[in-house]
């Protein structure tokens, strides 16, 4: 079963997913969100839902350094509720903290333009919220 990975933004979420075996992430797209509500994702989330026959979600979670959960974090918790009540799939939430710092890293280290960065971060961050998540889930 394959599994759907989400870096969720106000602006911007990457999508990342699994192979059938549940052992690798890989980077899908960026979905733009053009208005203030992440929720406009949903039409575009459902077609990669059925795309790739995907049977769980997880939603990186931001937590602070000391293990709260402030506002954005709340934001996600909404976010991935709305999800599950939408599309009656489980859905996990993961700690994500400093995925993005992370992925950032790994594309200087890969000498990537800045403006390529851009276009690629959330994607990227997606991919190893996934990819975490499965590596707990072995």
């Amino acid at each position: 079963m394959k599994i759907i990975g989400l870096d969720v933004g106000m602006k911007r979420i990457g999508v990342a997913v699994s192979d059938a075996l549940g052992w690798t992430a890989q980077g899908v797209e960026t979905i733009h969100i053009k208005g203030n509500d992440p929720r406009e994702s949903f039409n575009r989330i459902r077609e990669l839902i059925d795309e790739f026959e995907a049977g769980s979600i997880v939603v990186g979670l931001p937590k602070n350094m000391n293990g709260t959960i402030g506002p954005r974090g709340e934001q996600c918790k909404e976010f991935a509720a709305d999800l599950n009540a939408s599309f009656q799939l489980p859905v996990h939430l993961y700690d994500e903290r400093l995925t993005t710092k992370a992925a950032e890293r790994t594309l200087l280290e890969a000498d990537v333009s800045r403006k390529k960065r851009k276009k690629v971060i959330d994607k990227m961050a997606a991919v190893m919220i996934l990819q975490g998540y499965l590596d707990q889930q072995q």
